[in-house]
């Protein structure tokens, strides 16, 4: 059986082919992904080689320009790296510069406008996903379904703190305040009760559950093998960058726009108990907004997983070496989600997509 492969070493989403498995990089000798500027080399060779001649940088060796240059020692000296790139016949004519890469894109996808379909096909074949972004939303799926604890099993036997209650019989009548219904019962009626703030019972459960969500978050990017793959500094910067946000979209996911409550297992949460813990109004506001505006989008568990890790593979994080891998990576996630939305919310009839204009 013939191995889904990218063209470049790898099979589908950063998992190893194994036809591949026993090629070398030329220049370090790490793990190669495919002929780059007509030598077989790894990612991070292909990418130092392309960045130091589009740039024009002249290094300079510090020693007697010998140095040797192996996997865990090819950044310890960029001139030796560079001279044995030249040496073992990497070709600097074969690199394309940005302009022209930009260009070659531009008119792929003026082509692809344009061109009419050969054959007549049903309405929804027009976006159908290939096998290897159906195989991409799968991993994605998986991963998530595996670390993602949507019954909160670790509070089922959470007691909400008992809170102190002073009968206000002038609530009926009063306007709100500045800060509304935060101090009041969630359900209050005539004889409204104001609730005192318990910030130190509150806090350490919010606390709580968002140490549990970060956990979830580092589980499901450690099971996306693409991710897997990549040094670990790399791993920690994207974690570092993208965690509360993706926290946040799984949030979205047990959240009702009716009654504005994450619902975390047996118990819901609202903005008023974020509020009792101390967070400023003016968050908890943009919050809402966020969840209530995402949520009536009406996503699927696909749509959901896949703006996971396009959130992930962010790959302009200041830290990241593997650049150009995780920008490539972030395409084809962005590429499947754009596919994805395509068949499953088509645009109403008479409504043209934003990348129909013709520029």
């Amino acid at each position: 059986m013939q191995s889904s492969s990218d063209g470049e070493g790898r099979s589908l989403w950063g998992e190893p082919d194994l036809e591949a498995e026993e090629k070398t990089c030329g220049v370090c000798g790490d793990r190669a992904s495919g002929y780059h500027f007509h030598v077989m080399t790894c990612e991070g060779c292909k990418g130092f080689f392309r960045r130091t001649v589009l740039k024009g940088i002249q290094f300079t060796c510090p020693f007697t320009q010998s140095c040797l240059v192996t996997k865990a020692k090819r950044r310890q000296c960029q001139a030796c790296r560079y001279k044995k790139c030249l040496a073992v016949g990497m070709r600097k004519d074969m690199i394309m510069s940005e302009e022209a890469l930009y260009a070659r894109r531009a008119l792929r996808k003026r082509k692809l406008q344009k061109s009419p379909p050969i054959l007549p096909v049903e309405p929804l074949e027009d976006h159908g996903l290939s096998p290897e972004q159906e195989q991409l939303i799968e991993i994605l799926t998986e991963a998530h379904k595996k670390h993602f604890d949507s019954s909160f099993s670790p509070f089922i036997h959470y007691q909400p703190p008992v809170r102190l209650h002073v009968h206000n019989p002038e609530a009926q009548g009063s306007p709100e305040s500045a800060f509304p219904s935060l101090y009041l019962l969630p359900s209050h009626e005539d004889n409204a009760e104001e609730v005192l703030p318990d910030v130190f019972s509150i806090l350490p459960l919010l606390a709580d559950l968002s140490t549990f969500m970060i956990q979830q978050v580092i589980q499901f990017a450690k099971a996306i093998p693409a991710f897997r793959n990549l040094p670990m500094d790399d791993q920690i910067s994207l974690l570092k960058g993208a965690t509360l946000e993706i926290c946040q979209i799984q949030f979205n996911m047990v959240f009702n726009e009716e009654t504005n409550t994450w619902k975390c297992g047996p118990h819901g949460y609202t903005i008023q108990d974020a509020a009792l813990a101390g967070l400023q109004q003016v968050y908890l506001d943009a919050l809402l907004k966020f969840h209530t505006n995402l949520r009536k989008l009406r996503l699927h568990e696909a749509e959901y997983v896949l703006l996971q890790a396009l959130v992930l593979f962010y790959p302009d994080h200041i830290e990241v070496t593997q650049r150009e891998e995780i920008d490539q990576t972030q395409e084809k996630i962005a590429l499947t989600l754009k596919k994805y939305i395509d068949r499953w919310h088509p645009w109403p009839e008479g409504f043209s997509t934003p990348n129909s204009c013709c520029c």
